[in-house]
């Protein structure tokens, strides 16, 4: 990553260029003086305007700016609207040895200026791998890429490689044979089963720990369920997703390993048995519904008062509302650092483990006897079982909102299935809202393994980060910081859990 130090000296700094034309370094943003707002894309001059015209561009939108041969140019992501980007383009001739002020710095020092607030700790010139799943959401993703996200990337000089995926599972086969030397970030333009599937490509590789380690995963929104793009981008739409990632942060994240029958898979958003898991895989039908087809599906079990009877095993680490709250302020009041685990781990695995593949299973599998100390509790009218890591499951629906980026923990929340129907309509309505975390039939913990045994019905869903899974027993762990993606803050997005800043730490 780029370690440049921002330089609060440089603030006021001045270049004047030609056509009486001032650019000044500002706390966040550049001012241009004596420049007209553009009228046009297709322009790459400045407009003639009076000595008291000005334009701000904010740092976080510069693309690029460099000066070669007494010409500056700086690339900048222009908002159309709140949802829109398009990159535009500011051209200027120096006047360097010709009238301009002696004390300036050259362009050359100032263009370097601006690419320091510009990208700050980000990687400038990203190289990145990027996979298209024309299949995704309304199937708009090869038009999304084209038109709205690959145009910010070259703006930035990024060097991109592009496959539009085919078939299910390519992404797997395509980041497990990769060339990690190559790229920075494998980009998926998708929703959430791409890059669901890229970590798991991730995760197969003989050198897994490098793998996850050293290639950070972003994501490029473009199907119905954009749950990661939401966390760490603060965006459903492409273009400014795009934007994050060319500025985007790299952040450790936990990874978790499930194991059913003698398979085992890594998840890094959320788990679901019961109505989650049912409202999402068993509406695929409706994807042309986008974000609302999961908002029907439901309500139609809201309705029926399903219950999903399971065996259920826990490690939980945090338990109860109000200690999940002070254990949220104590990581947000330590920069993140967080408490330590249970098991000291590094990068999401024991210290006495640094294998290359993937961490050692501290519980065993799903086949193994119950660990010990876990004790194998019967609920018979759960309706609601999710589990995740990330705050936002949709662009609104905050389902988890104590989750943390590497804190060694899934958080779960359960629901029962015999509620009256307006409670539990009331209790899922209200994601959209800071009051689902303190909704009295609501369950949160956090936890950093589980085994679950379905019983009682001979079929149902398990959803794992939007994928289907046999509806069969599984277990899961964490590994603390295994993976690493690309964020715009280095954190996830979200304001946390109503009243996090008043708990007692």
């Amino acid at each position: 990553m780029d370690g440049h130090k921002v330089n609060t000296a440089d603030v006021g700094m001045r270049l004047v260029v030609a056509g009486k034309v001032t650019l000044t370094i500002g706390e966040k943003s550049l001012i241009l003086s004596g420049v007209a707002p553009k009228k046009s894309r297709n322009s790459c001059a400045p407009l003639s305007a009076g000595s008291d015209s000005k334009v701000t561009v904010p740092f976080y939108n510069i693309l690029w700016a460099e000066a070669t041969n007494g010409t500056v140019v700086i690339d900048y992501a222009f908002a159309k609207s709140s949802t829109t980007l398009e990159p535009r383009k500011y051209t200027f001739q120096t006047t360097q040895g010709d009238g301009s002020p002696a004390a300036q710095p050259s362009p050359e020092t100032f263009a370097s200026i601006i690419m320091s607030r510009a990208y700050g700790r980000s990687l400038k010139q990203k190289r990145a791998y990027v996979l298209v799943n024309p299949n995704s959401g309304p199937g708009n993703a090869v038009r999304m890429w084209e038109k709205e996200a690959r145009p910010i990337f070259e703006a930035a000089r990024m060097a991109i490689d592009t496959v539009i995926l085919k078939v299910g599972g390519e992404a797997t086969d395509l980041t497990e044979k990769m060339d990690l030397d190559r790229y920075d970030t494998v980009i998926a333009c998708s929703g959430d089963g791409t890059p669901y599937e890229i970590f798991n490509g991730l995760a197969k590789r003989p050198d897994a720990r490098r793998a996850l380690g050293k290639i950070a995963v972003s994501h490029v929104p473009c199907g119905s369920g954009n749950a990661m793009s939401n966390n760490w981008n603060g965006s459903n739409h492409p273009g400014p997703a795009a934007l994050a990632i060319t500025k985007g942060i790299i952040t450790p994240v936990d990874l978790s390993s499930i194991t059913q029958g003698d398979r085992r898979v890594v998840s890094v958003l959320t788990q679901a048995v019961g109505i989650m898991a049912e409202a999402d895989l068993m509406t695929e039908h409706m994807r042309w519904l986008g974000n609302k087809r999961f908002d029907v599906g439901l309500l139609q079990r809201v309705f029926a008062k399903k219950c999903y009877p399971c065996d259920l095993a826990l490690k939980v680490e945090v338990e109860g509302k109000d200690e999940v709250k002070a254990f949220y302020k104590r990581w947000k009041d330590s920069n993140g650092s967080g408490r330590e685990m249970d098991v000291k781990t590094v990068d999401g695995y024991e210290e006495d483990d640094k294998g290359e593949g993937l961490p050692r299973l501290r519980y065993g599998t799903v086949n193994d006897p119950l660990p010990e100390g876990w004790e194998l509790v019967r609920y018979d009218t759960i309706g609601n079982f999710y589990c995740g890591n990330l705050p936002f499951v949709t662009e609104k629906a905050s389902f988890f909102p104590a989750a943390l980026p590497s804190d060694g923990c899934q958080d779960l929340i359960t629901i029962p299935g015999t509620l009256p129907v307006h409670k539990a309509a009331q209790a899922l309505i209200s994601t959209e809202s800071p009051n689902f975390f303190d909704n009295p039939n609501v369950t949160y913990r956090k936890i950093s393994a589980y085994r679950i045994i379905p019983r009682d019905q001979p079929e149902g869903c398990i959803s794992i980060d939007g994928e289907s899974i046999p509806f069969e027993p599984y277990q899961l762990e964490v590994h603390r910081g295994l993976a690493r993606v690309l964020t715009k803050n280095g954190r996830f997005e979200g304001p946390g859990p109503k009243g996090w800043e008043r708990a007692s730490a």
